[in-house]
């Protein structure tokens, strides 16, 4: 047996964090055992491979950083070390062919996610320089024993404990806890003197309060809407004429636009669902942290929808002006500006009669209607996660200052980012430093 494999590395979270760390310690010798609750790993990169893997983005690498906000600083430098052309080779060294899409989001050629995951495990499992990974399912982590090196365990068996000479935490965030990740770490690295960000819901819906229709609800055309309306009373949730008939209804080619209370503004097209209490999907999911925190701070957050991004104000309020003759409102909009569905629907559902019978009223809504969203859905129907264990008690290598030998990757970490790649890559890349850092701490 050689020096590394008389070292035991305890990995805990078998996500793309903890396999990646498991992967660079395997590659080195060193005898890796990798612990999960959850009966198999990979639980939830195999959901996210559902309706096609997105592995990364083709971004050049100054926007890609740049999806990770106020944490841009620190997941750069992980993506030094992993980004997403080597998230591409990586794939292409397991026999995964990938290609950009439209959007510029990086899939699989078969874009299914199970065929990656069982040729890594296949990797992982195989003898190297050292022996393969050992796996150890449904054992959940219990916190420390005596010391950082002293491991806890609910095994089927009944508790056990397990000595290490590292560990690497890949624990997960909040959102989605029946595939594993569901915070339950929070506690035990807090009563060990770790400080942690509350774990909040990212890439998320959000409920919505509908205001009371008003005559003068909404400004003459041309006029800016408002961003800081208090009304009162606001009808939580969608009217039930409205859930019935567009709830899991898509809102496509719209634009959405939002101005914080400090000042960043949010403008993108795209395309969301309404659901029933509020709206989700992914237009709304990109400006998810902004809304979210401006929830916190101020109790709602206002948006504006733009029902028809690719035409001019001018040219809808000529539209909408043009007469009708016998025809209907609904038939008008229809004709003039394609406007139906749920399109049709939200405008009923937000303006009064007697505004969408204004020509220049009704022009201003379809261009800039107010949206008031007032908190964001639960985190566990959150794609992903904010929050986490702060950068600031971790050392470059991500290594926990307060527990020399304990190093952190993943979800778990104080980050956040939209879908597209970016969260994927960013778990790859922390879990490639976390190995990196078990190996110089070792010494291997």
């Amino acid at each position: 047996m050689t020096e590394m494999e008389k070292k035991k590395v305890v990995v805990i979270g078998g996500g793309p964090a903890g396999l990646m760390a498991a992967e660079v310690l395997h590659e080195a010798g060193v005898a890796v055992h990798l612990y999960d609750a959850m009966p198999s790993v990979g639980r939830k990169f195999l959901l996210a491979g559902k309706g096609g893997l997105n592995l990364t983005h083709s971004d050049l690498s100054d926007v890609f950083a740049s999806r990770f906000g106020a944490r841009r600083e620190q997941i750069e430098a992980l993506l030094q070390g992993f980004g997403a052309t080597r998230m591409r080779e990586w794939a292409k060294e397991l026999g995964i062919d990938t290609f950009v899409g439209t959007s510029g989001r990086v899939f699989p050629t078969d874009m299914k996610a199970a065929p990656l995951l069982r040729a890594w495990l296949t990797r992982l499992r195989h003898p190297g320089k050292g022996p393969g990974v050992q796996f150890h399912m449904r054992h959940r982590w219990l916190g420390w024993g005596d010391d950082c090196r002293t491991l806890r365990f609910e095994t089927p068996q009944g508790e056990q404990q397990v000595q290490a000479d590292a560990v690497v935490l890949a624990l997960g965030g909040g959102s989605w806890a029946r595939l594993g990740s569901n915070g339950a770490w929070v506690p035990l690295l807090a009563a060990r003197g770790v400080a942690v960000a509350p774990l909040l819901p990212a890439n998320c819906g959000f409920d919505v309060a509908v205001l009371p229709p008003a005559g003068d609800g909404l400004p003459a055309q041309n006029q800016p809407v408002p961003l800081q309306v208090v009304p009162t009373p606001a009808q939580p949730g969608w009217s039930e004429h409205f859930v019935s008939r567009f709830a899991g209804v898509p809102f496509k080619s719209v634009a959405i636009a939002f101005d914080n209370t400090l000042g960043q503004r949010f403008h993108r097209k795209g395309e969301f669902v309404a659901t029933a209490s509020g709206v989700e999907g992914s237009l709304i999911y990109a400006a998810s942290s902004l809304l979210r925190d401006e929830i916190i701070r101020s109790g709602y957050a206002m948006l504006q929808l733009d029902l028809l991004p690719d035409m001019s104000p001018e040219r809808v309020l000529a539209e909408v002006s043009h007469p009708r003759g016998s025809r209907s409102l609904s038939s008008h909009l229809k004709s003039r500006l394609g406007i139906e569905g749920i399109k049709a629907g939200i405008l009923h559902e937000l303006l009064s009669k007697e505004d969408m019978h204004h020509p220049d009223k009704l022009a201003a809504a379809i261009k800039a209607l107010p949206l008031r969203l007032v908190a964001a859905r639960p985190l566990d129907e959150a794609i992903s996660s904010a929050g986490g264990v702060l950068f600031d008690v971790l050392d470059e290598n991500l290594m926990l200052e307060a527990l020399p030998g304990v190093f952190c990757a993943g979800e778990m970490l104080d980050w956040e980012a939209p879908t597209g790649g970016y969260l994927l890559t960013a778990c790859f890349a922390s879990g490639y430093r976390a190995g990196q850092g078990v190996r110089r701490f070792l010494g291997c």
